[in-house]
């Protein structure tokens, strides 16, 4: 690549995912926080609703990471920087998904019992 180049910070494609982490991370800390609410309002037992709510705490805490590091990316100058934290953002964002529906399925566990 030539140094030009390498620097170019207005590549579109490059940008990306970054814009698409940044607003569905974004989103994503709002549903953990209102997903707490309704199930200190609708789950029955303690264990669960302390577990789930933990759970779903630390998910707002990871998005809100992956958020910011997306932000990072789309407001760095550097390319190869660019991607290196767009992909921490990418894997940071996968984890958060992860512990997602994790809570998610033993809110339908506890529905079920």
């Amino acid at each position: 690549m030539k140094p030009s180049q390498q620097n170019k910070p207005d590549a579109p494609l490059e940008r990306d995912i970054a814009i698409h982490i940044f607003s569905a991370s974004a989103a994503m800390v709002g549903v953990c926080l209102t997903v707490i609410s309704i199930v200190q309002t609708f789950t029955r037992s303690e264990q669960v609703r302390t577990l789930v709510d933990d759970i779903l705490a630390v998910n707002a805490m990871v998005f809100l990471c992956a958020c910011l590091l997306s932000y990072w990316a789309l407001r760095t100058r550097s390319i190869r920087r660019m991607h290196r934290v767009e992909s921490a953002a990418d894997i940071v964002f996968l984890v958060g998904l992860a512990g997602t529906v994790c809570a998610c399925g033993m809110i339908v566990w506890a529905a079920a019992r």
